[in-house]
């Protein structure tokens, strides 16, 4: 719900708490006089780690007073950067110290955790920041002051647009696109290992040119999280509601980090919303890239970022053993066969997928590199027509029906709109993510997928090829594009 509980004095707060708290509450929202007590001496943590889940393979952190986060448990409505100790094994691709950020309300237990999006590496060019948004995303680490706290159409620090104003799942404060998690508890998670959240290996690149020292690089993705949960639960109340949530790298993080995350986290109400970052069906001991066109990229990752080898020892620690360890039903020559079985162990929870079907982005990193009929055509326009045909058959073939087997995954497939090369449904803001042929837009599948009260999930995709390309763009996108 849309609160009225924020930066005021103590005197303002109750009054507009006395005249708006209870008008519409969902569960994890705090009453009137609880809300008020938050303010005066914040709730404290109720889900600690335990010995037994700092143990095992990928294991938490056990809470550490002595260690001094610099968080401030009573300082609301500020993004707030967390340091994280480095005993946890948390760390960036380059080494430097890991950090996350959080904006914490009084009103609340409800929360998201957002994954920071933005490209992926294995090599020497991508990882050290030489192929720009193609590659690696904070390759010389995190800043303190990375996420910072923007205000209505205060858009001084280009920066904050892309991350504390990335998306109105988490921007409080948008201008016309407001959405109820971005008034909930917010953890940023930001990214810089290049490994979508979920790599475990130290990889040394090599200049190709010999003029540069290797690059030593960490794909420490999955221990990072690891940190970030090992501190929520630790540190702030357990959440009634949490939405899990992405764009891009950032999303398919959110996906593969879910079934650890949920499960560790234990909440009442779970969501994920995956905004273009699918993990397409692609059995890794097949020799079909044409009918899997994914085939080729989840052989690479899975090399460059793990020590996963299809028929190894089980019980070796790395991110698709653990993931297979925990989750049944997960087939590790199938990544995909991870819908059916985060589908039967959260059976509850609400699963959405969504992305642009003429994504021009997420399908040069699935197939330009990996398909030489596209990656040697010389023309610019004809290329983009070979990554949409196969980022749609994909779609159709080896998504849409592993998603329809299931009772708890919704999706929703709009064709286009006019920024980010049709990447990301849920950025900037909720517009031209219509599928009129329905009467549908982004909203509703929005809120089908965070919705305490069930019901049956939304399923559509557009097959008009021609409206999308011709009503796709506002001026807030010609603002925001010459600001960055």
């Amino acid at each position: 719900m849309i609160k009225t509980l924020r930066h005021t004095s103590l005197a303002l707060v109750a009054s507009s708490a006395l005249f708006s708290t209870h008008l519409y509450a969902e569960p994890g929202d705090y009453g009137f006089w609880d809300t008020l007590g938050n303010l005066m001496s914040p709730e404290q943590p109720d889900n600690k780690v335990t010995p037994a889940q700092a143990s095992g393979m990928y294991p938490l952190t056990l809470d550490d007073p002595a260690f001094d986060d610099g968080f401030d448990p009573a300082d609301y409505d500020n993004w707030q950067k967390v340091d994280v100790p480095i005993s946890s094994g948390a760390m960036c691709g380059n080494g430097s110290p890991y950090k996350f950020f959080v904006s914490r309300v009084p009103d609340s237990s409800n929360t998201i955790v957002y994954f920071e999006g933005g490209g992926a590496c294995w090599d020497y060019e991508s990882c050290s920041g030489q192929t720009g948004i193609r590659g690696a995303r904070n390759p010389n680490g995190i800043p303190d002051n990375y996420v910072q706290n923007i205000n209505l159409l205060d858009f001084q620090n280009s920066a904050n647009l892309a991350t504390a104003a990335v998306s109105p799942l988490i921007y409080t404060h948008h201008p016309y696109n407001q959405f109820k998690t971005g008034e909930w508890n917010l953890v940023y998670v930001p990214y810089c290992t290049g490994d979508i959240y979920v790599g475990d290996k130290t990889e040394i690149y090599a200049d190709p040119t010999g003029e540069n020292p290797d690059l030593v690089w960490h794909h420490n993705g999955l221990r990072n999280v690891q940190s970030v949960v090992s501190w929520l639960k630790n540190n702030l109340q357990k959440p009634e509601q949490m939405v899990t949530a992405g764009c891009s790298a950032g999303s398919i993080g959110a996906l593969l980090n879910y079934s650890k995350l949920r499960q560790d986290m234990a909440v009442n109400y779970g969501y994920l919303i995956d905004d273009s970052g699918p993990l397409y069906q692609a059995p890794l001991d097949s020799n079909d890239p044409d009918a899997y066109p994914s085939l080729p990229l989840h052989h690479e990752v899975l090399d460059s970022w793990t020590t996963f080898s299809p028929g190894g020892d089980p019980t070796e620690e790395n991110p698709i053993n653990m993931l297979a360890s925990i989750t049944p039903g997960f087939d590790d020559n199938e990544l995909a066969s991870l819908y059916s079985a985060l589908s039967s162990k959260f059976p509850g929870d609400r699963l959405g997928m969504t992305h642009f079907l003429a994504d021009g982005n997420f399908s040069s990193y699935s197939y330009e590199r990996f398909h030489e009929d596209i990656y040697s055509d010389p023309d610019a326009e004809s290329r983009l027509d070979k990554l949409r045909q196969k980022w749609q058959q994909d779609t159709n073939e080896n998504l849409v029906p592993l998603l329809e087997q299931t009772a708890n995954w919704g999706y929703y497939f709009p064709m286009y709109r006019d920024f980010n090369e049709s990447h990301c449904t849920t950025i900037l803001d909720l517009e031209y993510g219509e599928i009129a042929e329905q009467g549908l837009v982004l909203r509703d599948f929005l809120n089908n997928i965070v919705n305490h009260q069930g019901g049956s999930m939304m399923r559509a995709r557009e097959t008009d090829q021609v409206s999308d390309f011709e009503n796709n763009h506002n001026w807030f996108y010609d603002l925001v594009g010459g600001l960055l």
